[in-house]
């Protein structure tokens, strides 16, 4: 069993959680009230070895698999496995303070007040261990692709193809995971691990605007995202005549108009199809230049997998529209998909009695973010939670959400955690063998 800490049962109280929560937000700070906290980068590093301590406070063992995945281990039961809950504390460039990072934080007292409650013999220990996870670089602003220390953590990427992804810089995550100097780097064993469960800011106005506390997340949302570069000839923009031109930001421009309007055309009331481009790099970015080079991120999302697909034909289709139009080569330099997936619906119907039973008001709902979970519920029972967020603000500095709220979420994620450590979550899925 995990050693005793020296904090009781009545130190981990719902302020001490909004004060750690303040503590963390501390780490990439920015100005108007988020946080600039990339997966890897000084802030990020800083904010891990600030949790490791805490974990450690808190009683757990910390330790870190080979993608640099961060675990704070709680044994309760001797040999038994354990129940992960989790999220990821890297945030996108100017984000916001809640987005994954209350996920963690909430976690980390869910699984500490059950392991007080057990020393203090006011329950008898459960079934299974307790585990908190702070998932590497699930944002993806960085390094590509997003979710990628879930990824590696449920063998559908291998560790050594995502360590040698590079940033913008050339700089390598084996590089960046050497540099943040992360102790008891190794693997851990996918049958070490029980079921799982996420708590997350909803990243959507539907539960603010209906004054619902708790989101059951019922299903996600399917997406296909892909890494284009456009490929075009560099030359003098006051010299070369426009029927001369390959000009590979007009290709760029073409590609994001497309996008737009095909998710104008599929979505729907009943389906909404949300296409996107998040990212523009320009070669040579210059004034009095043709551009040779643009290199894009762009993105579609749907909740219907039939509308998905149509909507990504169409887009495959006009690309090459657009290479005869702007005279220029599109290449594929990389994608990421993953289809629309139900959760675990034993999963579902347990959150479900639980926030019943706290009388929080509660509602199943979608996610059209991708999360961690996304990747983990393929291999282990999972549950997903949503607390409320004002006016659905995300990846903003303005992200907000309710003390309120986010103690009820601890509170209901608290009770989900004891159960599922008490009574294994069943379903249908089959676990691997191991994992980085």
């Amino acid at each position: 069993m995990s050693p005793q800490p020296s904090l009781t049962v009545h130190d981990l109280t719902d302020d001490r959680f909004l004060a750690d929560f303040r503590s963390m937000s501390a780490h990439g700070a920015t100005p108007a009230g988020g946080v600039h906290r990339e997966a890897g980068t000084q802030a990020d590093t800083a904010n891990r070895h600030w949790f490791h301590g805490l974990l450690e406070g808190y009683g757990a063992t910390v330790v870190y698999d080979e993608i640099g995945n961060q675990f704070g281990l709680w044994e309760l039961n001797p040999g038994q496995p354990y129940v992960l809950v989790g999220s990821h504390l890297d945030s996108q460039p100017f984000g916001g303070r809640f987005d994954g990072a209350y996920g963690v934080l909430c976690g980390a007292h869910a699984c500490a007040r059950l392991s007080l409650q057990v020393h203090a013999g006011d329950v008898a220990p459960p079934r299974h261990n307790v585990a908190v996870v702070n998932w590497f670089n699930e944002e993806g602003s960085r390094f590509k692709p997003s979710m990628m220390g879930s990824s590696v953590f449920t063998g559908k990427s291998s560790a050594e193809e995502m360590l040698a992804v590079e940033d913008g810089e050339g700089v390598t995550v084996r590089e960046t995971l050497e540099a943040m100097e992360l102790p008891n780097r190794g693997k851990l064993p996918l049958s070490q691990f029980r079921s799982y469960a996420e708590i997350h800011i909803e990243q959507g106005k539907d539960m603010d605007e209906q004054g619902y506390t708790i989101g059951v997340v019922e299903k996600t949302w399917g997406a296909r995202k892909y890494v284009l570069k456009v490929h075009g000839f560099q030359s003098h923009t006051g010299s070369t005549l426009l029927e001369d031109r390959q000009d590979a930001l007009y290709g760029a421009a073409l590609i994001i108009t497309r996008i737009r309007q095909i998710g104008e055309k599929y979505t729907s009331p009943q389906s909404p199809l949300v296409t996107s481009c998040g990212q523009l790099n320009v070669i040579p970015n210059s004034p009095v230049v043709v551009a040779q080079g643009a290199e894009l991120l762009v993105d579609l999302r749907c909740g219907l997998e039939s509308i998905l697909q149509e909507a990504d034909q169409e887009f495959r289709e006009a690309l090459r529209e657009i290479e005869d139009l702007a005279h220029v080569e599109i290449e594929l330099q990389g994608s990421h998909a993953w289809q629309e997936q139900a959760y675990t619906p034993e999963g579902i119907t347990l959150a479900e009695s639980i926030a019943r039973q706290l009388d929080l008001p509660v509602v199943r709902t979608q996610t059209r973010a991708g999360h961690d979970s996304t990747n983990v519920k393929d291999v282990l029972p999972t549950v997903m939670l949503f607390v409320p967020s004002y006016k659905g603000i995300s990846h903003n500095e303005l992200e907000f959400t309710e003390d309120e709220d986010m103690v009820a979420g601890l509170r209901m994620f608290a009770e989900t955690l004891r159960t599922m450590a008490t009574s294994p979550l069943e379903s249908g899925v089959e676990k691997g063998d191991s994992v980085a």
